[in-house]
């Protein structure tokens, strides 16, 4: 038996491997990459490796056997191409008789109306279809979704977004990582579901006086319309589809869609989630900014 996990050198399978090397064996562990080199690393510390790539089925060959627990962490890709790679996981872990199949879904992803949420509800429902016993980590938004762009929000003093003054249940990457390694090492209960999010949510306007309250530099929360929030983001280089699906999730933001905290990942974790106080500290440290 062992534990594979899907994209692996990726941000979220780094800290799932991580997480894993801090309970099982490294023998028990298998890393799929796409990127042999960004694995070879894994490898020298004992971890098996498997090539494979989402668009390519024939490369999950092998991937799993009979009894392994296999994680599923979504692809970043979107609507028909988003669940073309996923029900290439799902057929691979059918046919090798996987003990479990989880996936790293989304916060109350039946419910969702916008479009990456939608993606993540037809996974879910791919799994259910192919019959495997499943844990469905729906995942809230990172506080990483925002600290990973604190240099950009101190160039220009300002938090950007649509949201308004919807509340986001966030928690950090490396919280809900160790939640999938307590999953994946614990007792099986098939057919799990996680509604996984932070203990408390923020407002894009308390995010800017949170950064404002550790730099001492005034940090501004424009409410921007959907479209201004767009065109903002085209104007910074990002696709336009990818925009789209911004603007959407923010508005659902909006309506509450990522506040709720029913405190499942707490206790996964055994202790609180990391506020989002915590992840501007680190996100500042690590750009070596310094209160003035």
């Amino acid at each position: 038996m062992a534990i594979a996990v899907t994209g692996a050198t990726g941000k979220l399978g780094s800290l799932v491997i991580e997480a894993l090397l801090r309970r099982v064996p490294a023998g028990f562990i298998t890393a799929v990459a796409r990127d042999s080199a960004k694995a070879t690393p894994l490898a020298d510390r004992g971890v098996r490796v498997h090539i494979a790539d989402y668009d390519e089925p024939g490369t999950f060959r092998d991937a799993f056997a009979p009894g392994d627990r296999v994680l599923l962490i979504s692809s970043d890709s979107a609507g028909a191409r988003h669940t073309f790679q996923h029900t290439t996981v799902i057929g691979a872990a059918k046919a090798a008789e996987v003990e479990l199949l989880a996936y790293t879904s989304v916060l109350a992803a039946p419910a969702a109306t916008y479009s990456i949420g939608r993606d993540h509800h037809a996974t879910e429902e791919a799994v259910r279809r192919a019959g495997v016993p499943y844990a469905f980590l729906r995942n809230g938004w990172y506080n990483e979704n925002y600290t990973g762009h604190l240099d950009a929000i101190l160039e220009v003093g300002q938090v950007f977004g649509s949201a308004g003054p919807g509340r986001i249940a966030a928690a950090a990457r490396a919280d809900y990582a160790e939640a999938a390694a307590v999953i994946l090492t614990g007792p099986v209960e098939p057919d799990a579901i996680y509604e996984l999010s932070g203990d408390s949510a923020f407002t894009l306007a308390d995010l800017a006086d949170e950064i404002s309250r550790q730099t001492g530099r005034p940090i501004a929360s424009p409410h921007l319309t959907p479209a201004e929030y767009h065109a903002f983001m085209v104007g910074q280089g990002v696709d336009a589809a990818d925009a789209t699906q911004l603007v959407e999730a923010d508005s659902a933001i909006s309506r509450g869609e990522l506040a709720h905290a029913n405190g499942d990942l707490r206790r996964l974790l055994g202790r609180a989630t990391t506020p989002i106080a915590d992840s501007v500290a680190a996100a500042l440290a690590a750009i070596g900014s310094v209160a003035r």
